[in-house]
């Protein structure tokens, strides 16, 4: 399984230092486990992948939406940064090596990159709980990936 990993944008919000996310990363994840697994009135799940550079896992909250099938739709969005997120790197140097925490279960997952329609269809499905996304289309002039993340057994 690979990703067609688009290219980033020329313009987009600002993130913070790579620095500051490292450290901040286990205080997030700790104050988001404390909220019920839930952060702007959004369920979270929690992605485990591997470093791309440094083989290390590495662990991110993200905002899940349910796809219908049992399985979830992520959007390496990046609050509409011109730049991918770290994880979304991860994911597409090791698609293989990924896994989802939800509800304190953890499964591995294969991953796919929604396209064309099925992309469409679940961006608005995305936009319909979380209004904010849409606006990060405004933000940045980069392709923004909706991956569907489907358990295995």
């Amino acid at each position: 399984m690979t990703l067609d990993k688009p290219p980033s944008g020329t313009r987009g919000a600002r993130t913070p230092p790579r620095l500051l996310g490292r450290i901040m990363m286990p205080l997030v994840l700790w104050i988001h486990r404390r909220s019920g697994d839930r952060f702007g009135g959004m369920d979270l799940l929690y992605l485990v992948t591997v470093g791309a550079r440094s083989g290390q896992p590495r662990t991110t909250a993200l905002g899940r939406f349910d796809d219908g099938h049992g399985g979830w739709y992520v959007v390496a969005s990046a609050a509409g940064a011109a730049a991918h997120p770290a994880w979304y790197h991860n994911l597409a140097a090791h698609p293989d090596q990924v896994s989802a925490q939800v509800a304190g279960t953890t499964v591995r997952v294969d991953v796919e990159q929604l396209e064309g329609a099925a992309r469409d269809q679940a961006w608005a499905a995305i936009v319909a709980r979380a209004p904010r996304y849409g606006s990060y289309l405004d933000k940045t002039d980069r392709h923004i990936p909706i991956l569907r993340l489907t358990p295995v057994p």
